[in-house]
């Protein structure tokens, strides 16, 4: 997961700098500028949801060590 993560990071890093060069030479309402954006939405909407499932699968992860730790202790008294 880091490493999506990490990868949708520098996409997003590289589409913000597209767009905003394209926006300086076509202007800010140009078609490619609007496409530009778009699709910088997408990959920060596809960053979220990386960051969503994984704070998901921590969340789970604490629930089920918990479980266990409390099922130890029960099984040693």
């Amino acid at each position: 997961m880091r490493h999506k993560r990490t990868q949708l990071l520098t996409e997003i890093q590289q589409k913000r700098e597209k767009m905003i060069e394209t926006a300086k030479k076509n202007g800010m309402a140009s078609q490619e500028t609007v496409r530009c954006s778009q699709e910088l939405d997408q990959l920060i909407f596809e960053y979220q949801c990386v960051i969503k499932r994984e704070k998901e699968q921590k969340k789970r992860m604490r629930i089920s060590l918990r479980q266990m730790i409390l099922s130890w202790k029960k099984a040693v008294v």
